[in-house]
């Protein structure tokens, strides 16, 4: 055959490690049946190894085990960011369903940028806010998680830099980093983000890389329930003007005050179009609307309509007609007038088992709306770490400080908006044995 003997003894030594051929001894080289099969249908694929290259990141292994857990019968919920379901307006929007069922209506797909009836609406809604915004300048989005991710990908180039105040709900998911954006947090004070520390890190980051825009929550903020004052709102209206950078104002729980109403927005201060504000029902509604809302410049809002329809052909229809309803009908403000006061009450109950409990062993402020207690730790050695997976052995979930800023050793977050007054004295209870216990143990 002319073929060299080492060449022919190689190529059999690889078809035999492949699996092709298989020698018998004294009965020679025969064609394995199996092999040949399996190269048929090709080599399986390695999903752990797809897994680990692909470009989102995971969530924390905490943020993993809080999402499972949340379902566990029998959990309680002393961290989550939802109302409990017997807050939720369900005599309200039974109505407004059977309403629609009634009437003559599309199940089609909708215009790009969500329901012009919804869009009218909330039109109509953010004036009573201060905000000016006409139908063309909304895009309804499922929920103010999708239009991180909207703009992350849409308006925002890779390797860029988002300010945002520390600690911030935006740490807890990876929205922008899974994008490329790089995180720069600024800290906060009494009175919401710090002006002065927030020039100095613009200035530092500009010094290395492009800023893309400012992250905030200026009203009820997540995690730390603060409010960011009247004055310091306006400073930051102008050294976002001196600095050349824009806003993205999170306004999720601005509806949540419970004593006064905070601050008008940064969107209702907005003369040059400088700030995008994100708004949503989950919060002060439900969160299974999955629905919110973008308020922006017209060539924003069409750009990133236009990536919305390339990535869910849009909100669904029906939640987008109920939305519309509920505006349209006043059930929004007549909702909030009950809300609350129960909001209120769970507060306060919180609160009083805080001091009858806690007194000794940690510090808080009275959040004037919103969800959450931002509950800092003052006794040593104590790990939140350990804490957190000693409470969820007992059935009791709680929200690690470290989930919204990484080197936070301290604190843990606490919502008074789900579990209801029994379970927050139980978990509670069981919260302040848990870190004596710790605290004796030396963790």
């Amino acid at each position: 055959m002319g073929i060299n003997r080492s060449t022919l003894v190689t190529a059999l030594g690889n078809l035999a490690a492949a699996g092709l051929i298989e020698a018998r001894h004294g009965g020679g080289t025969y064609i394995s049946g199996s092999g040949w099969h399996g190269m048929a249908h090709g080599a399986m694929p390695n999903w752990n190894e797809a897994i680990e290259e692909g470009w989102y990141y995971p969530n924390l292994p905490e943020i993993q085990q809080i999402n499972q857990a949340e379902f566990r019968p029998g959990i309680i919920r002393l961290g989550t960011g939802e109302l409990a379901p017997e807050l939720m307006p369900q005599d309200a929007f039974n109505d407004i369903l059977y309403a629609l069922s009634h009437r003559s209506r599309t199940l089609n797909y909708l215009e790009p940028q969500g329901s012009l009836e919804l869009r009218e609406a909330l039109s109509v809604h953010l004036q009573t806010t201060g905000i000016q915004a006409s139908p063309d300048s909304i895009l309804i989005v499922s929920g103010s998680l999708q239009a991180l991710h909207l703009i992350s990908v849409g308006l925002l180039p890779r390797g860029s830099a988002v300010l945002l105040e520390k600690p911030s709900y935006l740490y807890s998911i990876h929205a922008f980093q899974s994008a490329g954006l790089k995180m720069s947090g600024i800290p906060m004070d009494d009175e919401g983000l710090h002006i002065a520390r927030l020039e100095d890190a613009a200035q530092h980051v500009k010094d290395q890389d492009h800023i893309s825009l400012l992250y905030t929550i200026p009203s009820f903020h997540n995690p730390t329930g603060s409010v960011m004052r009247d004055h310091r709102r306006e400073e930051l209206m102008t050294t976002a003007r001196t600095l050349g950078i824009s806003i993205l104002e999170d306004a999720a729980y601005s509806d949540l005050w419970l004593d006064t109403p905070p601050p008008s927005s940064l969107k209702a201060r907005d003369q040059e179009g400088r700030v995008l504000h994100m708004g949503t029902l989950s919060k002060a509604v439900s969160p299974g609307l999955r629905l919110g809302w973008l308020v922006g410049p017209e060539p924003v809002i069409r750009r990133l309509a236009d990536i919305k329809m390339q990535t869910d052909y849009g909100t669904s229809s029906l939640a987008q007609e109920a939305a519309a309803l509920w505006f349209a009908e006043g059930h929004h403000a007549g909702h909030m007038e009950r809300l609350r006061p129960e909001l209120r009450k769970r507060r306060d109950f919180m609160l009083d088992q805080l001091q009858q409990h806690f007194h000794d062993i940690a510090e808080w402020e009275m959040p004037a709306g919103g969800f959450y207690i931002w509950l800092q730790f003052t006794v040593s050695p104590l790990s939140i770490r350990e804490l957190f997976h000693t409470c969820l052995e007992q059935d009791v979930l709680i929200h690690p400080g470290y989930l919204y800023d990484r080197l936070d050793a301290s604190h843990i977050r606490l919502s008074y908006a789900y579990a209801s007054p029994e379970e927050m004295e139980r978990g509670l209870q069981c919260l302040a044995a848990a870190v004596r216990k710790l605290l004796i143990s030396g963790s």
